[in-house]
């Protein structure tokens, strides 16, 4: 059995840090939440996607949706990241793979013909109630932050 998050349950209850300060899920109750954990800050389809949840971050304001992007890379690089490209939303730093492993996301992956553990790039939409209403897991960049916009949507 596992003691991963199935859509239609409440997503697992999480507390950690940010380069913007402290996120804790129980206090964003009320909005929906886009919680969408990638490989690396600075490498090309990480930096695709988060320009693409930049640029569409109004839209999901409008839509009472915030976003909020994880790694394993350190709240500095996050700073660094988040400032190179103008992003105006929360990035997790989590090293110790707290978070990772609550949503599985950490998978096997082969990377220059070796064997390396990594973050599998996923998404997971959280509504305003708390409950995990979709997951896209092992997804490509893109397109998928308008599949997540078209998906708040349908929930709102």
């Amino acid at each position: 059995m596992s003691d991963l998050p199935v859509a239609g349950e409440k997503a697992p209850a999480f507390k950690a840090e940010s380069h913007l300060g402290p996120i804790d899920l129980d206090t964003l109750k009320g909005k929906n939440v886009v919680l969408y954990f990638y490989p690396k800050d600075n490498t090309p389809g990480c930096t695709v996607e988060a320009q693409d949840f930049r640029d569409r971050y109004e839209q999901f304001k409008t839509l009472n949706t915030e976003i909020i992007g994880v790694s394993r890379d350190s709240l500095k690089t996050h700073t660094n990241f988040s400032n190179k490209h103008g992003l105006p939303f929360p990035l997790i730093a989590d090293p110790e793979e707290q978070l990772c492993n609550q949503f599985g996301v950490m998978k096997l992956k082969n990377m220059y013909g070796k064997q390396v553990r990594g973050i599998e790039r996923s998404t997971f939409l959280i509504n305003s109630q708390g409950i995990l209403v979709k997951e896209w897991r092992g997804l490509k960049v893109p397109g998928h932050a308008d599949k997540v916009l078209e998906a708040i949507k349908e929930i709102v």
